[in-house]
């Protein structure tokens, strides 16, 4: 075995204060088994599907429009072109649509029902991680390896939106465990390298082609480390030719039948440009992602993490078990036994996958893929001895209690603040921020604490709870990590607090509830439709976009057939005079704007929520 394998994880069962999990060692192996699994799953699900639910409701950009590009293909019966306002939307692969699509035919168009494949999706991942684990390490290590992946931070962040990467990330994990297994003695049958060809083929209608390249380029590196590259019997056992045969069948037919539906057929130019249109081929393939690697796609929607930050950033994804990171170096890698091979394959993995995105553009979220590479190397590592161990707890009960002090204070700073209003009163935009992931973090201010004062409350009794758990179970670890996992729970569910409260900053829903309830009238937006997007969602209404031919709608305004939904000034100014009835979802910067083209006599305020405003033409009265 590696220098650092299996200890037994319930060295103490006497305290009936700790998870049931401590009771988990005196059961027989299989009961075990069972019972360690059901506890990362009721964890993983009271994080995860606990937070499905709203309040918050859909937020604005990505969030709705993931959930409405699926009501769109379920209700037009069009499976094949994603559309937004009616206007193709080419860039993403269709499987996360089709999930939520699923959702909403068998429960409804709700959110949570739009929320429920990715929750219940990152559940199974975390479950997987904790099988994966056990495969390797044993249950001991394969618990904690759940147990990380499902209480980490970063997990938990950028499930928040109902983007595809955790599930990509369920694949590639399940890919990987096929390759090491195709290659493990006494496993090599056919099943596991055509699952692991099945897998990135799934990956590959999640993510296109990173779903291909991050384990191939991870299984390659270790085969090329532990010099199985060449040898014949490797590639007997991977059987690379029927694993692309299957790969096909899976990935194909949506590509090719996307590609015929949204001709030019094989445009290659690598110029991207306003104004032409090449079809779907050429902007899938090469401006989403040749392009975009090179930092060359055209619109340029996007912004990138400084590189040292998104590397150093993944202290805080991993954390509280980032602590544990200096043990994970002292870990054994040597490809002797199951175990090493295990910890030197995610060595791999993550290795590469960040290497890849060190030469391309990045945002906080695209190296999700490697956390449950990270949560094996951290759950392996924590059944041993090691004195890196217990100095980790040590330093994370200092930093939750330095955490409690902090969240002490800044409650006594704003208890008797006033909160007029919603949260969006003390909050500094800075739309600059707004193209990286936790943009709007930078909104924040010391008198809109004031507004999160339930929030920061539980917050500071999840790590006061953290803080007193260390301090009385010091030197007992396994009791430590049930301490620290408790602690994340109830702080993620603060945090469900405080998204609850910038729910009128985040989200449009009351502008959604107050255009429905108005009368009727046609329907403009004072942006590129990302803006307003929990409104169309909420409404299920289409809109003209004023002055948005920009950003991703851009490039399928430009299809053959595009619908007229693009409105420049003097069409805006014309439809506002006219004699129907028009509304317009606007923020606040723009109202001055808005008065001087069109008179101020002829805007009507029909409801304002978080800066964000719905106007009519004619009075509502």
């Amino acid at each position: 075995m590696g220098t650092h394998d299996s200890a037994p994880v319930d060295e103490e069962v006497e305290d009936t204060t700790v998870i049931t999990a401590s009771r988990v060692q005196d059961l027989p192996a299989g009961r075990r088994s069972s019972k360690s699994d059901l506890i990362i799953v009721l964890i993983a699900a009271a994080i995860f599907l606990g937070c499905a639910f709203s309040p918050p409701h859909l937020m604005d950009d990505v969030d709705a429009v993931q959930a409405q590009i699926a009501r769109n293909m379920l209700q037009s019966g069009d499976w094949v072109t994603a559309r937004l306002n009616g206007v193709a939307y080419l860039e993403k692969s269709p499987l996360n649509y089709w999930m939520i699509a699923a959702s909403f035919a068998v429960f409804g168009v709700h959110d949570w029902a739009g929320r429920l494949p990715l929750a219940a999706m990152v559940v199974a991942l975390c479950w997987v991680t904790l099988r994966f684990g056990s495969w390797a390490f044993g249950r001991d290590a394969g618990f904690y390896s759940g147990l990380v992946l499902s209480t980490c931070a970063g997990l938990f962040l950028f499930t928040r939106i109902l983007i595809p990467d955790a599930i990509l990330t369920l694949s590639i994990t399940l890919a990987m465990w096929c390759f090491l297994r195709a290659l493990e003695p006494g496993e090599g049958k056919t099943r596991w390298a055509m699952l692991l060809a099945l897998f990135i083929g799934i990956g590959c209608l999640l993510k296109g082609l990173i779903a291909i390249v991050f384990p191939t380029g991870a299984a390659l590196v270790y085969l090329a480390v532990t010099r199985q590259f060449f040898s014949r019997e490797t590639w007997r056992r991977l059987r690379p030719f029927s694993g692309t045969i299957i790969l096909l069948l899976v990935a194909s037919p949506w590509i090719i039948l996307a590609t015929l539906r949204n001709p030019p057929f094989f445009d290659i130019t690598l110029r991207s440009m306003p104004g032409q249109y090449h079809g779907f081929f050429w902007f899938y393939f090469m401006n989403e992602h040749v392009l975009r690697f090179l930092n060359l796609r055209y619109p340029r929607d996007y912004n990138t993490v400084p590189l040292p930050l998104f590397w150093l950033l993944h202290v805080v994804w991993l954390f509280p078990w980032s602590v544990y990171f200096p043990a994970v170096v002292r870990a054994g890698y040597k490809p002797v036994d199951r175990a090493g091979r295990t910890r030197l394959l995610a060595l791999c993995w993550a290795g590469f996958v960040m290497a890849f995105f060190s030469f391309s553009t990045t945002q906080e979220y695209y190296s999700l893929p490697i956390y449950p590479a990270l949560a094996l190397l951290l759950g392996s590592t924590m059944t041993s001895q090691n004195k890196w161990i217990e100095r980790g707890t040590k330093a994370l009960g200092i930093v939750a209690a330095l955490a409690a002090i902090v969240i002490a204070i800044v409650l006594w700073r704003v208890w008797v603040l006033p909160t007029p209003g919603d949260i969006s009163a003390a909050l500094v935009q800075h739309p600059e921020l707004y193209t990286l992931s936790l943009g709007h973090m930078g909104d924040l201010t010391m008198p809109s604490f004031a507004y999160l004062r339930r929030a920061l409350i539980l917050a500071g009794i999840a790590v006061l709870m953290g803080a007193i758990g260390i301090a009385r179970y010091s030197g007992k670890q396994r009791r430590c990590f049930f301490v620290m996992a408790g602690m994340m729970i109830v702080f993620f569910h603060a945090a469900r607090l405080a998204m609850t409260t910038f729910d009128p900053y985040l989200s449009s829903k009351p502008l959604a509830d107050a255009l429905a309830k108005a009368p009727p009238g046609k329907l403009i937006e004072a942006d590129a439709y990302y803006a307003f997007s929990s409104v169309f969602f909420y409404t299920n209404r289409q809109a003209l976009l004023w002055n948005g031919r920009r950003d991703n709608l851009e490039y399928g305004s430009y299809a053959p057939g595009a619908p007229r939904v693009f409105i420049d000034d003097a069409d805006f100014e014309r439809l506002w005079q006219s004699a129907d009835r028009y509304y317009l979802l606007t923020d606040h910067e723009d109202l001055p704007r808005i008065a001087e083209l069109v008179g101020a006599a002829s805007v009507h305020v029909v409801a304002e929520s978080g800066g964000k405003y719905l106007l009519t033409n004619k009075t509502t009265t």
